[in-house]
């Protein structure tokens, strides 16, 4: 009697991205045969043009505003005059260096993601895909009618991590010389003049408080009545003080009409008729989705009315063999997340054990100075009546180690559930909040009572002190 060898699992994978990315790795692992293919590079617009350079600019940023600082702490950097006396020098930034630096970083991170899918035996392919039915991805050499079809690939499980690109008004039109989306940002050789930011959101804040610590003049346009309006609104208050400490304009409540150059620079022309002069603008008014004319409507997958892909807690799509993972869902646009998307994604439609994803158990971070790291239910929802929990804020200016780093602006807040005492929730805005935020992701995560996070052993003296003072402090009394 013959036996025929069951045929292993072919995953098609649409984008190189953090999800993507995972994704390859997840079903190489567990057998498959996998194809991705992506036409910027392995790690997408994230690792090249996004998250690893702009986090690079901040981290250069932010050794600028420590120099700057170091007087604070009792270290004062001098050099001898001519006359023998000291002379206090100017901290100068190199852009041009800094640039080149943080462009070598994205596509050494890019070669490193890509040997490590070869490594796995997953085959790339470099050109742009679109969905044929629901079992085959065609790739191109470009997307649309311009491009020229070069190879097809049967697919069992297609999974869709094509990303978004920066959102683009007619109106303030880029041109990659005056006028950037924060894609564009990395050609620029000297720090700006006069940056205007339009966009008050994570993107717009991030890079504000990145080219302010840099030297620049910076005028941060925002349509709101507080930067980051979606965040935390005592963290918001801390990050919009700090920027106008910093000398940063914040024209609150003030849209952006248009956008255009002029002889030396920019102008920008605001709803009410102001004008605002700059020598550059950055656009940070959202983003969309990569979705269009990928074949995603023929195969029956549903969109919403912006382009992003409706998935559910397992990343799956309306089809039942095709997955979504990242920013072109209507998940929360993390790195992180799409990642974790992009493996269980592969894990649900192989079959193997799985967690669906649970929004509220996502730690964030914005990349402001300070950092903004958030997790759990809010303290809108808890006052809005959604949950019941109380609130403990403890200001980081009480923390010792802060104390010694000089750290004036920041706290710990902590959220648990009235009853129980469980954390449900928090907010840090500290230098390296994203660090900070870990223990209380586990918290959340994994249902701690705030007495058992008091319980546990931190470091004195230590920022993360304040996190287990917090607790202490919300001690339930049984």
């Amino acid at each position: 009697m013959a036996y025929e060898f069951e045929r292993k699992q072919r995953i098609a994978i649409l984008g190189g991205g953090p999800g993507g990315y995972e994704a390859a790795l997840a079903g190489a692992q567990l057998g498959a045969d996998v194809t991705l293919v992506e036409r910027v590079g392995v790690g997408g617009s994230a690792v090249i043009t996004d998250v690893v350079p702009s986090k690079t600019l901040i981290a250069t940023a932010e050794a600028t505003n420590a120099l700057g600082e170091a007087a604070d702490l009792g270290v004062q950097f001098f050099t001898r005059g001519e006359s023998g006396k000291p002379v206090r020098p100017e901290i100068a930034v190199n852009l041009a260096a800094v640039n080149k630096r943080l462009l070598g970083l994205a596509r050494q991170q890019s070669e490193d993601m890509k040997s490590a899918l070869i490594r796995a035996g997953v085959r790339i392919i470099a050109g742009d895909g679109r969905l044929e039915g629901t079992n085959s991805v065609i790739v191109s050499t470009t997307r649309g009618p311009e491009g020229v079809d070069f190879d097809e690939i049967a697919a069992d499980t297609i999974v869709v991590s094509v990303g978004a690109s920066p959102r683009i008004l007619t109106s303030a039109l880029p041109d990659g010389e005056r006028i950037f989306t924060w894609t564009q940002l990395y050609t620029l050789k000297t720090v700006p003049e006069h940056l205007i930011v339009v966009g008050s959101g994570v993107t717009g804040a991030e890079f504000a408080s990145a080219y302010t610590a840099l030297g620049s003049k910076v005028t941060l346009i925002s349509s709101r009545d507080q930067v980051l309006p979606g965040e935390d609104a005592d963290a918001a208050a801390v990050i919009e003080n700090v920027f106008k400490r910093n000398g940063m304009t914040v024209m609150s409540k003030s849209r952006a009409d248009s956008v255009v150059r002029t002889a030396k620079g920019v102008v920008a022309t605001l709803a009410d008729g102001r004008t605002v002069e700059g020598s550059h603008c950055l656009m940070a008014v959202g983003s969309i989705p990569n979705t269009e004319g990928i074949g995603l409507e023929e195969a029956g997958v549903q969109l919403t009315e912006s382009g992003h892909i409706r998935v559910n807690r397992v990343a799956r799509t309306s089809v039942p063999m095709i997955y979504a993972a990242g920013d072109c869902t209507t998940f929360l646009p993390l790195a992180s997340v799409a990642s974790m998307q992009g493996r269980i994604a592969v894990f649900h439609a192989m079959g193997d054990a799985v967690n669906p994803t649970e929004i509220r158990n996502v730690a964030s971070n914005i990349f402001t100075q300070p950092e903004i790291a958030t997790i759990g239910w809010t303290q809108r929802q808890i006052e809005e009546g959604l949950i019941r929990g109380d609130i403990y804020k403890l200001p980081l200016a009480e923390n010792p180690r802060a104390k010694m780093m000089g750290i004036k602006d920041g706290f710990v807040k902590l959220f648990a559930s009235t009853t129980t005492g469980t954390v449900i929730g928090g907010v840090i805005v500290a230098p390296k909040a994203s660090e900070l935020i870990f223990p209380l992701a586990l918290a959340v995560e994994h249902r701690l009572t705030v007495d058992q996070v008091a319980r546990a052993f931190t470091v004195y003296p230590s920022l993360s002190g304040s996190i287990t003072d917090a607790a202490r402090a919300m001690h339930i009394v049984l």
